[in-house]
């Protein structure tokens, strides 16, 4: 724990009392608070910017949403999806330095719409994270396999590494989170940096169309594919909307938390529209599509052999598969902060709620993290009687599947946040103060249901079913579901115990209450 000075700055900014010799103190005891001081703004933005995988989007998303969609203008719609974000975070960011929570999207909801709301918002939470997190699992281990199939020799099923990446995640995940973001921060660099020699090497050597800007012309987003090309490359930007998360372990939350948001929109809409200008630069805007098609997500590969190399190339495959890895650790250090906040408010047993020794992770949230993942891992190799090395039915699924079930639960979380932040300020009267950040999240409330919509209407598209496939409604039903069982919980916990009920969404600021019920008594 931190002492001295920098306890009273935690304290003030987190509505944790400082008690004598510094320690802080919470309603449940110092086992309850996660450690604060440890990330300050490059550790946060690490961290965050670790779960957008840019690496995976470039050599993944991006080809697929050319492929699919037919969609030119990708590099523009990455410029409109970070306005739209930007709109979304300004009210997001100034919600951030009231509440303080590693509860994130659920306690911002609580503290907007009400209790049970925020309870609703969790369990949508911990399911969209986790199935985001699951999905990464299936393309890495398919990833690795591959790796051995081409470079050994050697046929390992895709389950192996998947389940051994399980286990290296939760084992980092035990370590002080400033560990953690250092070893997302090598990952990151490494991988951006790669992009970015293949962004200067397109941009040096074009197509035969030469540096053209045809993709950012509004004319490319026609056709019945824009709505879902949307769907996917929001999807892109998931992970800055993480640092909320780590409030509690920040030193100033109220300073660093919306510096890190705004730093990591930026970053990505202007990486992503880049590095996806640069694709078209390479193939030449009238060739991607059909270079998308043919060469699937191996496009980015072979756009780099071309132009830099094999060894190059080679290096690419590997850190492809060690950005992912990085998105893995992101992913469960943030559903881990999840359970470990849903424990301490009460939505899930109290055992959740406890950090882990001196590393003041929470590690309770962790091993439930762990055991989810390895069952589900687990189900999807029992499902799996392909010859190992191939693109297996089960592996794509798993991808498909579950990273656009976690997408949708993101977006529909985002969308509730900005109107849970118009409430919270006009609750308080601060409506007037605040009328332009109000605005905006009513801008980006309206233009995120509308994606979500767009979600639900294609999901068919995403998921790679018929249209008259049961999986196009029953995969967003499991976020439905979530939804009904958190909103049954609150319910439930409003009438049988108010006082938790009265908790949702407070966190550590709980032990105030506590503390007047017993000054009263």
């Amino acid at each position: 724990m931190t002492t001295g000075s920098s306890s009273t700055s935690s304290s003030s900014n987190t509505g944790r009392p400082a008690t004598a010799g510094g320690a802080i103190s919470t309603f449940k005891g110092q086992d309850r608070a996660l450690h604060a001081g440890r990330l300050g703004t490059g550790g946060l933005l690490l961290s965050v910017l670790a779960a957008t995988a840019p690496l995976m989007v470039v050599a993944g998303v991006m080809p697929t949403t050319f492929a699919v969609m037919g969609i030119v203008g990708q590099p523009l719609l990455f410029v409109i999806l970070g306005v739209v974000l930007v709109l979304f975070s300004v009210g997001y960011a100034e919600m951030s330095r009231h509440v303080h929570n590693a509860g994130a999207f659920y306690a911002y909801v609580a503290r907007g719409l009400g209790g049970t709301a925020g309870a609703g918002a969790a369990a949508v939470a911990l399911v969209a994270y986790s199935a985001l997190q699951f999905g990464i699992y299936g393309i890495f281990g398919f990833e690795v396999s591959g790796l051995f199939a081409t470079y050994a020799d050697v046929e390992v099923a895709w389950w192996i590494p998947a389940l051994i990446a399980v286990l290296a995640v939760g084992a980092l995940s035990w370590l002080k989170i400033d560990v953690n973001a250092r070893v997302l921060g090598v990952l990151l660099v490494v991988e951006v940096a790669l992009v970015v020699i293949f962004d200067i090497a397109a941009v040096a050597d074009p197509a035969k169309e030469g540096l053209s800007l045809h993709a950012f012309n509004p004319d490319t987003l026609t056709g019945a594919g824009v709505g879902t090309a949307l769907c996917f490359c929001i999807a892109a930007f998931t992970g800055f909307e993480q640092a909320p998360v780590y409030a509690e372990e920040t030193s100033r939350p109220h300073i660093l938390v919306p510096r890190v948001m705004f730093l990591a929109i930026g970053f990505v809409a202007v990486f992503f529209a880049l590095s996806s200008w640069a694709l078209t630069v390479a193939a030449g805007p009238s060739g991607i599509v059909g270079a998308a098609q043919k060469q699937s997500a191996g496009l980015l590969f072979f756009l780099t052999e071309s132009r830099l190399g094999g060894t190059f190339t080679d290096v690419l495959h590997v850190l492809f598969v060690t950005g992912m890895f990085a998105a893995l650790l992101s992913f469960h250090n943030v559903v881990a902060r999840y359970a470990f906040a849903m424990g301490r408010e009460g939505l899930l047993p109290s055992a959740f709620g406890r950090t882990t020794g001196t590393s003041g992770a929470p590690g309770t949230g962790s091993l439930l993290q762990t055991g989810v993942s390895a069952i589900v891992l687990i189900a999807f190799a029992v499902t799996d009687d392909k010859p190992t090395g191939d693109p297996t039915a089960p592996v794509l699924h798993l991808f498909t599947w579950a990273g656009n079930v976690g997408a949708l639960g993101v977006i529909l979380l985002m969308a509730a946040a900005s109107l849970s932040v118009i409430v919270f300020f006009a609750r308080r009267g601060a409506a007037r103060a605040q009328a332009w950040r109000l605005a905006t999240s009513a801008i980006a409330a309206v233009a995120l249901l509308v994606i979500a919509g767009y979600t639900v209407k294609d999901f068919d598209v995403l998921v790679g079913a018929g249209p008259d496939s049961a999986l196009s409604w029953l995969l967003p039903a499991l976020i439905a579901a979530a939804l009904v069982v958190g909103l049954v919980q609150g319910l439930v916990l409003r009438s049988r115990k108010p006082e938790a009920h009265a908790r949702i969404g407070l966190g550590n600021e709980a032990f105030q209450l506590d503390k007047a019920a017993e000054s009263t008594s």
